[in-house]
């Protein structure tokens, strides 16, 4: 089978043919982009559109790599043995498993998701480098191999916020997911919200792209802000000529904490339109 979108997550020409090479390839798919333009979400509609089963790993700034594999639970043992427990002379009743092995032994191949793997140590990724190449990895307490019974689809997150190791990146298949154009957009939009109306929806992407395109934002909205934006506006049911008033003194859109994340960005419209009022315009 191959990827083709489904009807809940709307995927671009260049975006299907990246997961496929990946796929085919079986390799590690790499996908960065900005926040908030479906990079997790992407794992998600793999395995729908498959008929996969999908194991989440979401990676914080504390996680260890060994813990995808594994992790042995001493402290468990210890207390066992001072209660007297029998289980205690079995040490695999004390070894946890991880996301990687869950995936490895899953009764079907899933769609194992790796996100946002930038937010954990530099050497996060090139300790999982001979794991993920040999789809195998062994338990030193029990003396265990644990082989992939079928590869399973790699999907892996990253916002950029750190480099990535060479060597890692070398076994994976990159994308970049591109910040969708008005026409793409106008598709997601219809997904979540069909029967929108449209001079709302005009005046709505024009808005968002305006507001996009403001020079100096520390945090450009995102699609996902725009989904929930959009949600608000029918809700408050809120008149099109409202947002199609192109007062620059009006800078600042109705019910912008779904789009503006940060003070310094209401601030930077607030001066702006200040500007635009003392000039007169």
């Amino acid at each position: 089978m191959r990827f083709t979108g489904t009807d809940s997550y709307v995927a671009t020409e260049d975006l299907m043919v990246a997961v496929n090479a990946a796929i085919t390839l079986e390799r590690p798919l790499l996908v960065k982009g900005e926040p908030g333009t479906g990079k997790t979400v992407l794992a998600v509609e793999i395995a729908r559109a498959l008929n996969r089963p999908l194991i989440q790993w979401h990676v914080k700034s504390t996680t260890e790599a060994q813990q995808g594999l594994y992790e042995y639970d001493a402290v468990s043992r210890l207390r066992d043995s001072q209660l007297g427990e029998a289980r205690v002379h079995d040490i695999s009743n004390y070894i946890v498993r991880g996301k990687l092995w869950e995936a490895f032994e899953a009764p079907k191949p899933p769609v194992l998701l790796i996100d946002e793997i930038d937010k954990a140590d530099i050497e996060f990724p090139n300790d999982l480098l001979l794991e993920i190449d040999r789809m195998e990895f062994h338990v030193y307490e029990t003396k265990q191999t644990i082989k992939a019974k079928r590869r399973p689809i790699v999907v892996i997150t990253s916002n950029n916020e750190k480099e990535l190791p060479d060597a890692f990146l070398r076994r994976c298949f990159f994308h970049y997911i591109r910040f969708p154009d008005r026409e793409t957009m106008e598709r997601i939009v219809e997904v979540h919200y069909p029967g929108l109306k449209a001079d709302l929806l005009r005046e709505a992407m024009a808005l968002f792209y305006d507001l996009r395109d403001v020079s100096g934002l520390k945090k450009k909205p995102s699609t996902s802000e725009l989904l929930d934006w959009i949600k608000l506006l029918m809700v408050e049911d809120v008149d099109p000529e409202t947002l199609r008033a192109k007062d620059p003194r009006r800078l600042i859109p109705p019910l912008c904490g779904a789009l503006l994340k940060n003070e310094q960005d209401v601030h930077l419209l607030e001066r702006l339109a200040f500007t635009a009022r003392r000039d007169g315009r």
